[in-house]
């Protein structure tokens, strides 16, 4: 009689609803995905939900340069990483202002469920 029991048990177990993991999502950034800017100081990412910092990080890369037509990647390095008191913004703050070219924002974050999530961010510097 105790096996009919328990698999009445397990069949409810297995109708009973999963709980729903959202994962992270970019919700916007700075310079906007597609646009053009000029010669920005800074760079945001701000997502869909708080970021566990140590999850998190991005580049800054330069992928075309105005008058060289095979300029490959080239990573810039001068700027710091900063969080927004809520833990949904980070903000990339740059030495010097970028140049005239293309770039690539390329970012990975992990919200509380620990599913990492990774994008880019095209924008143009004009």
């Amino acid at each position: 009689m105790r096996i009919p029991a328990l698999l009445a048990a397990l069949a409810l177990t297995a109708l009973a609803p999963a709980p729903l993991t959202a994962h992270v999502k970019l919700a916007a950034s700075t310079p906007a995905a597609g646009t053009a800017a000029k010669a920005p100081t800074k760079v945001t990412l701000t997502f869909s939900e708080k970021v566990v910092p140590a999850t998190a990080a991005a580049s800054i890369i330069m992928t075309w340069m105005p008058g060289m037509p095979n300029h490959g990647e080239m990573p810039i390095r001068n700027f710091t990483a900063s969080w927004s008191a809520d833990g949904k913004t980070m903000t990339l703050t740059l030495k010097k202002p970028l140049p005239k070219g293309t770039y690539d924002v390329r970012w990975q974050a992990a919200s509380g469920d620990g599913h990492t999530v990774r994008g880019t961010v095209t924008f143009d510097v004009g």
